[in-house]
């Protein structure tokens, strides 16, 4: 099964206020934690974004019981060619980008960017990357790109945390965030 190269693209408007909530999930591999969606309704996200190692489809359908969901397609999804590899988002406001992410599945090497997504991101004028695959959360910069891992809600990978991020935009920031799925309290990760 060929697997889809093309970026999509996708607008989504700010609200009236100028605000914007972006829930972010990776690698649930067809098993969401089970406080997954409640904790998701707590957040009250304008749409989900789903960065790859979706599983069984019908996680997507769960989820865009919450908020309309936008995802692509992981190494384990072969299973998913409708799934786009790539998706490129334009957060807009009046008519114009604020924000373009590239939200893709294998995107990192550590805390770098790999060279073909960050030729890409460029190419695509996007400001910030996200990702999935090494269910390591993450927020960081890569010369002038963004780069925002949520983790993962699905099954526990050895001992990484099962958390989500979220984007929150206003007129002044974005900001990135991630959050427990178990307990539903904001996450950092603790000093060694």
């Amino acid at each position: 099964m060929a697997r889809k190269t093309a970026s999509a693209g996708i607008s989504i408007p700010v609200r009236d206020d100028g605000s914007l909530r972006l829930a972010v999930v990776a690698d649930t591999h067809s098993a969401p934690h089970a406080h997954a969606l409640a904790r998701l309704v707590e957040q009250r996200p304008d749409a989900i974004l789903h960065a790859g190692d979706i599983g069984e489809l019908s996680v997507l359908d769960q989820l865009s019981t919450v908020a309309p969901v936008h995802a692509v397609r992981g190494n384990i999804d072969v299973h998913a060619p409708e799934v786009p590899d790539v998706l490129t988002l334009d957060v807009m406001s009046g008519g114009a980008s604020v924000l373009r992410i590239l939200l893709t599945h294998i995107a990192v090497d550590g805390p770098r960017l790999r060279a073909d997504v960050a030729r890409r991101a460029r190419a695509e004028g996007a400001s910030l990357v996200v990702c999935g695959h090494s269910h390591v959360p993450l927020v960081a910069r890569d010369r002038e790109l963004s780069i925002f891992n949520p983790g993962s809600i699905g099954p526990r990978r050895f001992r990484l945390p099962i958390v989500y991020g979220v984007i929150q935009i206003s007129r002044e920031a974005v900001r990135l965030s991630h959050f427990d799925c178990e307990t539903g309290a904001r996450w950092t990760p603790v000093a060694v």
